[in-house]
């Protein structure tokens, strides 16, 4: 069984969420290459040792282009602030290398062209860090959308929510900077996004708008203009003649990290929700009226890949371990393997689809996304 050398640039909430998946991989999925886990980068020398000892890497830089060069890694975990992600996929793909890549791909989309046509041209594996389209939970709802279980669909609503932005005292950090994008609408609305795209396919059409909560948060010893937008709503045109919504806000209290759907069909309603992950709500309307209602289906071995992770269902999954079933699909795909997982190509035109949605907001009009 042949090895794969790893580099994981940053090492914070996703990197370590990277670390655990490539740490967990082959004694969860047993098959593929043997992951190695050579290089971690981390801003300062110091940090990038005790983070390379922690994580089990065997070496560590604070340059993140000579990981990039080093041989012996082939493929590169990018976890780092938004911004950062174009110049260093670019650079990785160039010099030959696999990537991981957090979401969103990139602040600006002519960076995120730049990073699909560097993915094209390098003729390398390079996907997107959308770890909720691998939720068994999420595979179930796409089998029964594809067998027709609730008839054509003609809505679907989606809400993601948390409140990890919602104190108004918190002090202003690189997420209410203009640097890292929109807001909400690009490091959230591309999670909802990734489950349209998986599900049902991209919208044609979109109408959006974006607000700010708090025009200001604490910066050193006085207060700084929030630059991003924390909340974000879009109603969205889809090419078959079905309509949905996408409503997201990083300052919703009491939400912790709430991704509900809704999918409403000629036949019946699916409803998930990502803080009760391992369930399904399925509604069918057969049958004699008083017996129909909602069924909750709680996901188990007959859901895969859960059986991978748990033999007995009603043990739940977690969410570090959908980063395992990732970095799964990542090597499935490098080995010509089938995959499920959100390339670059895939990842542009969500980011097509953001732009629209804030396009729309600015200039108050339905947007095609093909105009962003």
């Amino acid at each position: 069984m042949r090895t794969i050398g790893v580099g994981l640039i940053g090492t914070g909430y996703m990197g370590k969420c990277h670390a655990l998946a490539w740490t967990g991989v082959q004694a969860v999925f047993g098959d593929g290459p043997v992951v190695r886990r050579v290089m971690l980068c981390e801003v300062e020398e110091g940090l990038a040792r005790r983070r390379a000892d922690e994580f089990g890497f065997e070496a560590s830089t604070a340059d993140w282009r000579a990981l990039i060069a080093d041989p012996a890694v082939e493929v590169v975990s990018i976890t780092t602030p938004n911004a950062l992600h174009a110049p260093m996929a670019i650079a990785a793909l160039e010099a030959g290398k696999h990537v991981w890549c957090e979401k969103p791909m990139a602040p600006a989309l002519a960076d995120s062209e730049r990073m699909a046509a560097a993915a094209r041209a390098s003729g390398r594996v390079a996907i997107l860090g959308y770890n909720y389209i691998q939720s068994p939970a999420v595979r179930f709802i796409g089998k029964l959308l594809k067998s027709g279980a609730i008839g054509r669909l003609n809505h679907f609503r989606l809400e993601m929510d948390e409140d990890y932005m919602a104190d108004a005292e918190a002090p202003f950090s690189w997420r209410s900077a203009r640097s890292a994008g929109y807001g909400a609408l690009d490091d959230f609305a591309v999670h909802p996004l990734s489950l349209i795209s998986t599900l049902v396919g991209l919208p044609s059409q979109v109408f959006g708008e974006m607000s700010k909560p708090y025009p200001d948060r604490p910066d050193g010893g006085g207060r700084r203009a929030v630059e991003t937008f924390d909340i974000a709503t879009a109603l969205l045109r889809m090419e078959d003649g079905a309509s949905g919504t996408i409503q997201v806000n990083r300052c919703a209290w009491g939400r912790k990290g709430r991704l509900q759907l809704q999918a409403f069909g000629i036949r019946g309603a699916i409803v998930f929700d990502q803080e009760r992950f391992n369930e399904v709500g399925l509604y069918v309307a057969d049958g004699p009226a008083e017996e129909q209602g909602f069924r909750q289906v709680l996901m188990g071995p007959a859901h895969p890949p859960y059986e991978r992770f748990v033999v007995a269902a009603g043990h739940q999954m977690g969410f570090n371990d959908l980063k395992i079933v990732e970095a799964h699909e990542l090597l499935n795909r490098i080995e010509g393997k089938p995959s499920l997982a959100i390339d670059f190509e895939g990842g542009l035109a969500i980011e097509r689809t953001i732009h629209a949605i804030a396009r729309s907001s600015r200039e108050g009009r339905w947007v095609a996304v093909d105009e962003a």
